[in-house]
């Protein structure tokens, strides 16, 4: 049996000093101003400045955001959650994709920016926004969207801890909420330890996410927890959970599995999120149907019902923000139930 230890080896205070002095800094400049001048947070990242089929360019991009903005737009359901939890309210956002346990946080006339992939520049502009928030899937909408007003990219950027740290840190001096961010991240990071000392006693898990019928495994991050692999390798590398196999992607050549190589890899704990749920796929099958078959059945994980279905949103479309990261903690904590 392989050990992979957890990665929160720091508190995550550590964590937020060394975030902010890298890659993203948020500061209040607030010198010489006067009262009509409004303070402002420093915020930078190392944008990919390379067109869609080139090589990644980096170029670090600095941005000073307005503190206590009346008026947000926000593109990234991560941040929407952070700027809620901490008191804020989003005024414009891709409203369908907003989740239901987030529509709280939006203004009630909140208007329709767009989508995920693509914004209403002409409604946007209209709205004149003091802050726009960007990260992962519309991340490509900066330039257009940065000429509107100030524009931010809260992406994934080294771990996911890191950044959860870096995002509510940063989010909380905008929002002039920095003690509510700093007691949020201080509550998480308590959850996350207890969450890890009862996967440290589960044995081994498998991390399976179930699309159209056909299950794939999930392999933990390593050096490259950005994008879609910070989302696979959240089960091991933020909440500790023992791989079945040393290398998952190289047993599964990075190919749907079946449930025949389910069985043979035979983990005590099957972590499953259904991606169509996620998504809201109409009329798919459901992961709990997908895996009620024979072979399943002869797993450990079916026959000591140790088979964990994590809240696909949580899980697939939102993962960063602090609601969401205590969502995923109750998941994981259900085994210790």
């Amino acid at each position: 049996m392989s050990t992979i230890r957890p990665l929160v080896a720091a508190p995550l205070a550590l964590v937020t000093a060394v975030a902010l002095a890298g890659c993203a800094t948020g500061s209040t400049d607030d010198a010489g101003a006067t009262e009509s001048e409004t303070e402002t947070v420093t915020f930078s990242w190392d944008r990919n400045i390379a067109g869609e089929d080139e090589d990644p360019q980096y170029e670090e991009t600095v941005v000073e955001v307005p503190t206590d903005p009346e008026n947000i737009v926000v593109f990234d359901m991560a941040s929407l959650d952070t700027i809620g939890a901490l008191g804020g309210e989003v005024s414009g956002a891709p409203l369908e994709s907003v989740p239901d346990y987030l529509q709280g946080y939006l203004a009630d006339d909140a208007f329709n920016a767009g989508t995920l992939f693509e914004a209403d520049l002409i409604e946007i502009e209209a709205q004149q926004p003091d802050l726009i928030v960007i990260g992962g899937r519309s991340s490509a909408l900066y330039e257009d969207l940065s000429e509107i007003a100030p524009t931010v990219d809260l992406s994934i950027s080294g771990s996911f801890l890191d950044t959860l740290e870096r995002n509510a840190t940063f989010l909380g001096e905008v929002l002039d909420a920095e003690d509510e961010a700093a007691t949020a991240l201080a509550d998480l990071e308590a959850g996350i330890e207890e969450a890890q000392a009862v996967t440290a006693d589960a044995g081994t898990g498998l991390g399976v996410m179930i699309s159209g019928g056909s299950l794939s495994a999930l392999s933990p991050a390593g050096d490259d927890a950005t994008g879609r692999n910070a989302r696979g390798g959240l089960i091991y590398d933020v909440f500790g959970v023992t791989p079945v196999v040393d290398d998952i992607e190289s047993a599964t050549h990075g190919e749907p599995i079946s449930f025949e190589f389910l069985l043979e890899l035979d983990p005590d704990y099957l972590w499953v999120t259904d991606r169509d749920a996620a998504i809201g796929t109409e009329d798919a099958q459901a992961a709990a149907a997908v895996l009620d078959n024979g072979i399943v059945e002869q797993t450990t994980a079916y026959q000591e019902d140790q088979i964990v279905y994590l809240d696909p949103t949580a899980w697939y479309v939102v993962f960063g923000g602090l609601d969401t990261t205590q969502i995923m903690i109750d998941d994981v904590m259900q085994i210790a139930e």
